[in-house]
């Protein structure tokens, strides 16, 4: 995604990682890289306290270590690691 900043120097914002196509569609894909990823574009805007909570909510969920998916450790799918985060949000 190429985005015009305030500065109006273009910006390319992605998330890196592998397709794991071995595991689309099941449900157990890490989402966190997408979500450090939004976090980083987020500041980039100065959108500073969107950004703090997404963190904080990540961080909290990831310390609490109830709902990390497979190659975190836990048993939880991708739905129930990003819910458990976005709970943090509400």
């Amino acid at each position: 995604m190429a985005l015009e900043t305030q500065t109006k120097c273009p910006v390319i914002i992605l998330e890196v990682h592998g397709t794991a196509p071995d595991i689309a569609g099941k449900d157990m894909a890490n989402p966190t890289a997408l979500l450090l990823s939004a976090i980083m574009m987020l500041r980039h805007l100065q959108l500073n306290d969107h950004a703090d909570r997404v963190q904080n909510a990540c961080y909290e969920v990831l310390r609490e270590g109830k709902s990390l998916t497979g190659d975190l450790g836990g048993t939880g799918k991708c739905s129930e690691y990003t819910n458990a985060i976005i709970s943090k949000l509400n």
